[in-house]
């Protein structure tokens, strides 16, 4: 394996924190990456990661080394695609991650016009509501209804959802349609709240161009958008969630739209990649596809 390959091998560890979940991404025997940390430690004479049954541990060698390596990589790689036909034809695979929601109703319904405009990319998609660890999961970018509290990653804005409040029509006949938001005192909602922190989020309202919250009683939390949207077909209280996901729901008269006149306030929405001075043209073109794809499905 010449030194190239060691080093990408050597970075694949480090952000795998795992010698087997390296060799997986990779497509290796796990015994050929474990040599080949073997030889390239020897070659330098150092020792860079220490290994234990159940760890992996970067040295501070090997975080000098590993900072070098993705520079290096980098520059070889935008090297490389400045004399291939990547930016006329990108080719190769690209792994995103994004919530259920988003890849059951805009994107997978889409990409057949993606496959024929970029027939030599391969996605590897993977739906998922809660935050994950790009650089271990080997991913190359996210899309969330949040920005990221990770300095080391890029966020690009796209088009914010638009939200609206709603309950099924099982509810309103039961507990009435609030008319105002002090007409919630006597309603309940199906709380939605965060794995990472355990915190239930309060519903939110624009109210004169001021956000007001109401934190109602609530017999289900959950966490899931599709959990969310099913709780309150079921007639278990008042939700708030993208109208792109609710449209269907609303039109067959199973969920009544409430308090249009104080909506909730738009939800953010953001592709997250690893930074650099080059971004490889196979995600770059992920990247501005799903952009245009969610310009088109959210402003219509």
């Amino acid at each position: 394996m010449d030194q190239i390959q060691a080093m990408r091998v050597f970075v694949r560890i480090v952000e795998a924190e795992s010698f087997s979940r390296a060799a997986e991404n990779l497509g290796l025997p796990r015994a050929t990456v474990s040599q080949t940390l073997k030889r390239l430690e020897l070659r330098l004479g150092v020792r860079l990661l220490l290994r234990t049954t159940r760890q992996v541990q970067i040295t501070d060698e090997g975080r000098i080394y590993y900072q070098r390596c993705i520079q290096l990589l980098a520059e070889i790689d935008e090297t490389d695609a400045l004399f291939s036909h990547q930016r006329q034809q990108p080719s190769g695979r690209v792994r995103i991650d994004m919530p259920h929601s988003l890849a059951r109703q805009i994107v997978i319904p889409a990409l057949p016009e993606f496959y024929q405009r970029y027939p030599q990319i391969t996605l590897v998609l993977s739906a998922n509501d809660t935050t994950i660890n790009m650089m271990r999961e080997g991913v190359d970018c996210v899309l969330r209804a949040w920005q990221t509290d990770d300095d080391s990653l890029v966020a690009r804005h796209f088009p914010s959802l638009r939200q609206l409040t709603c309950a099924s029509a099982d509810y309103c006949a039961i507990h009435g349609v609030p008319e105002s938001l002090s007409d919630l005192a006597a309603h309940q909602m199906i709380g939605y709240f965060s794995l990472q922190t355990s915190q239930r989020y309060p519903l939110e309202f624009m109210q004169a161009e001021q956000l007001v919250t109401r934190m109602l009683p609530s017999r289900l939390d959950v966490s899931g958008a599709d959990a969310y949207i099913a709780a309150c077909c079921a007639g278990l209280g008042i939700i708030q969630a993208p109208r792109y996901g609710l449209t269907p729901l609303l039109e067959s008269g199973e969920l009544v739209e409430i308090l249009p006149q104080t909506p909730p306030p738009d939800m953010p929405l953001y592709v997250m990649y690893q930074p650099g001075r080059f971004l490889a043209p196979r995600i770059r073109v992920v990247i501005e596809w799903l952009h245009e794809l969610f310009n088109q499905q959210l402003t219509d």
